[in-house]
């Protein structure tokens, strides 16, 4: 472990021109730079000394610089489509409507369930699920239509009476 820290500390100064390429701001840059060391860090397990550290490196930096990229986009969007003009009216609208999802999806079935949070909620891909649920792609997009139409049945009935 005291070899991979000292060969990662030799390319920190690669890692952080190579951030500045890939983000225009330097603060930025910083915080990729630091990610991608401690993803380094905690996984240094899969590194093999046999091979390139830097690019190895290089290769955790793209990756974490794509992630965030995918998450602003999905941020913005969501702002895009849900402009806020009276942001404590919204809020409390907002809070309301995500309480209902909430009762929602604990009463879609386990399997259901599961497929809604990892790909809605927790944003993994088709595939990604699929491995984590140890299904096949078509059962998994099966599921997601059947979540799907019953969180849509069950935000359009009254919640039932009792205990949530």
């Amino acid at each position: 472990m005291d070899d991979l820290r000292s060969r990662i500390s030799a390319e920190i100064p690669h890692l952080r021109r190579y951030a500045k390429s890939l983000v225009a701001d330097a603060d930025e840059a910083d915080d990729l730079v630091q990610e991608c060391l401690e993803r380094a860090l905690s996984r240094g397990k899969l590194w093999d000394p046999a091979k390139s550290t830097r690019s190895w490196l290089f290769r955790i930096m793209h990756n974490t610089f794509v992630s965030s990229l995918r998450k602003r986009k999905r941020h913005n969007e969501l702002h895009r489509r849900y402009p806020v003009e009276d942001k404590i009216q919204a809020g409390y609208e907002h809070h309301c409507e995500l309480d209902m999802v909430r009762r929602a999806v604990k009463r879609l079935p386990p399997d259901q369930r599961d497929v809604i949070l990892l790909i809605a909620v927790s944003g993994l891909s088709y595939e990604e699920t699929s491995e984590t649920l140890s299904v096949p792609v078509g059962t998994l997009r099966s599921r997601l239509c059947r979540a799907r139409e019953g969180l849509r049945a069950l935000m359009a009935s009254p919640p039932p009476v009792g205990r949530f």
